[in-house]
Order: C-alpha cells, then structure tokens, then sequence
C-alpha cells in the first residue's frame, strides 16, 4: 500500500464522527462493539469475547457543542462535553456500551450521566486500583470478573483461557510493533512525520487489532523507503496530552515550528503496557500483574515514594531528546497538577522545557506555534531556554 493511501485512510477514519467502519464490522461480523474512554481499559478481555473495543475521544474540532454545554459547566476540559455531543447526535448508536475508566472526577461524572441519557445501553465505571502491592491485586482481579461476566453476556460468547491468550497476543503483537514505529521515529524523524503517527494511533482506537497491526507494518515498509529532505529541528518529547487530544493541525503546528518530537503521550491506552503481557499460566492473572507493576507513569495513575518525574527523566534520555513541551488541555486537573512536579525534576537535570495549553478543538495555532518555535531556537543557539 502506498504511503499516501495509508495516510489518506487513516485521515478519513480520524475524521469519521458517524464511526462507519464499526458499523460496517458489526454488519459483517454479526458481533458487538463498545466504546471506551481514554486513558486504559482491558482491551484484550473485550476482544476475546468477541467484541469490537472502539476508543473515543471526544469530538475532536470537528464538532461544534450546542446541546453538550446543557449537561456540564464550561470550566471543565472540553472532551467529556464533546462526547455527550455525539452521544445526543446520535453518531454513537452503533456502540452497544461504553466503558469509562477512572481518569479523573469529571470522566466519573461522564459515566453518571451516560447512564441517565442512554439507559439502553450497557455502562460501566471501572474504579482502578490505585494501591499497586497489596489489596489492589484481588480488587483489579475482581472488578476484572465481573467485566468479563457483563462481557459474556452482551456477546453470548464465553471467554475462555484460550480465547483471552488469542487476544492478549494480538494485542502484544500490536504494542510491539507500536514501539517498533516509535523507535523507527526516534531514530529517522525526518522519514517518519509526528502527524503520521499520531494518525495511526488515532485509528487504532477503531480498528480491529490484527489490521492496525497490518497497517502499520504496511506503514513502516514504505516510510523506510520515502526520500523524505532531513531538517534541522530539535528533538522533543511532548508530555500531558494523555486523555484529550490535540488537534491534527496543532500536531502539524509543533512540526513545523522546527520540533522532531520524538516521543509522546497522546492515545496513551495504546501504549499503556510497556511489556508484552504474559500468554502462560492464569491470563486474567496476568492482566492483573501486568496492570499494576508495567505500565506508563501518567497523571491519572498514582506513584508511591518518591517516584514523580523519573519516568519522564528516562524517556528523554532513552530518545536523545534535547527539551520537554508540556502540552494539556485546558482545566484538566491532573496534567496541571502534576506539571510543576514533573518541571521541578527537570530543571534539576538540566534539561529545557516549556509548556501550553490547548482544547481539542483549539483553532488559533499561530501562538503556539512562536512559542514552541522560540524554544527550539533557544535550545539550538544556547542549550537551554
């Protein structure tokens, strides 16, 4: 597949608000789908009952809020209006539940509400746990079996040990060909453009796993062989944007304000899994384990002892990045809590960081854009900022 066909498919799949593509698998397939909000869910319990897991994250700037303002008050981050948006539009409809996992006290007043305007539809609020070494394990486990019992029953179809094993390595399949790309991106950012990759990740929140692997196989294929010019930008990892998402044409801004980004937090719950999760043994066990000592450090995730910023400090050397953009949403309570922290480690290794806020459907980048491009002149005429 050429390299534009791929691009031009995932840009229509971004785009697509009315999520054909699900409604043409469930026809197909004579199966279910459920949404889930960012930032992690189980995905592979989801898939081994047969049902499509579709990522949603909010409307994007595609879509204006009229009747969404009516349920929320306006100083929250934009996503949870803009999905009750499309909830009321009715361009959710294909999804047979929609699963909201703790993220923060506006996504759990998301689930509250979805519940009284879509009783038809199956909800549920998953409660992480947030203690990682004691009572945590038996409370994920058991918020896991009675998953997995809603999940048999909406889908009619049992899963099995076999069944889950089939999907946690699809789904091990896909986290390593993600960080391959990523790798890939590090280390040739001029064959490999951050607005590529932040498409396919995007579609992986609607795709069935097995083909977005395919796809960005097919992807990595032709960028290796694309004679893309080498530019002189300086290398950056963004942090905040793990929940609402930036759009498009803000990721394209920081590109062409002479940043390579180099790594990155946005559709998060594709990489949430920094190891391939166990395929032996009990796999509920292993979604467990998996859950609670290999995964990404976030805002939305609690770190005991004096952990905070040593995540962030690795990555940044990992891919020879020279500076750190911190970019959330605005009013979203745990990426601006925790960016004074994360700025205080920095500042203490040295390392040149700077940061903004954006809504997903931010229309004025030209601001942004002087900022950023600022910065990376600093960083290359001085090393700091």
């Amino acid at each position: 597949m050429e390299l534009q066909k791929i691009v031009e498919r995932c840009t229509d799949l971004y785009r697509d608000l009315d999520l054909k593509y699900v409604q043409e698998w469930k026809s197909k397939n004579s199966a279910h789908a459920i949404g889930y909000m960012p930032v992690y869910v189980p995905r592979e319990l989801i898939h081994a009952a047969g049902i499509l897991p579709v990522g949603i994250m909010g409307g994007g700037d595609e879509t204006e809020i009229i009747r969404g303002d009516a349920y929320f008050q306006s100083y929250i981050c934009r996503i949870p209006r803009s999905t009750i948006e499309l909830g009321v539009l009715k361009k959710l409809a294909c999804l047979d539940g929609m699963l909201f996992p703790a993220i923060c006290d506006v996504i759990r007043n998301l689930s509250g509400m979805w519940k009284i305007m879509f009783p038809e539809v199956y909800v549920r609020y998953m409660d992480l746990p947030q203690d990682f070494h004691g009572a945590g394990h038996s409370f994920y486990r058991r918020d896991l079996e009675e998953l997995k019992h809603d999940l048999e029953k909406i889908s009619g179809r049992k899963i099995t040990d076999d069944r889950l094993r089939q999907s946690i390595a699809a789904y091990n399949e896909n986290r390593e060909v993600i960080e391959a790309l990523y790798t890939l991106r590090a280390e040739m950012p001029h064959l490999v453009p951050t607005h590529e990759v932040y498409l396919l990740l995007r579609v992986s929140n609607i795709l069935e796993v097995n083909e977005h692997t395919k796809l960005m196989r097919s992807y990595m294929k032709v960028a290796k062989e694309s004679n893309r010019p080498f530019r002189d930008c300086v290398r950056v990892v963004v942090s905040g944007a793990f929940c609402e998402q930036p759009p498009l044409n803000l990721v394209r801004g920081l590109e062409s304000s002479g940043c390579y980004i180099v790594d990155d937090d946005w559709v998060l719950g594709a990489r949430y899994n920094l190891k391939s999760i166990e395929t032996a043994g009990d796999p509920m066990d292993a979604l467990v384990k998996s859950y609670m000592h290999d995964t990404v450090s976030t805002a939305s995730r609690y770190e005991q002892g004096n952990k905070k910023g040593k995540y962030l400090i690795e990555l940044v050397k990992k891919r020879r990045a020279q500076g750190v953009i911190f970019a959330a949403p605005s009013f979203c309570d745990p990426a601006l809590l925790e960016r004074p922290m994360l700025q205080a480690v920095l500042t203490e290794e040295g390392i040149p960081h700077t940061g903004f806020k954006y809504a997903e459907n931010t229309g004025q980048i030209q601001v942004i854009k002087e900022e950023t491009g600022t910065f990376a002149d600093s960083i290359k005429l001085w090393g700091t900022v």
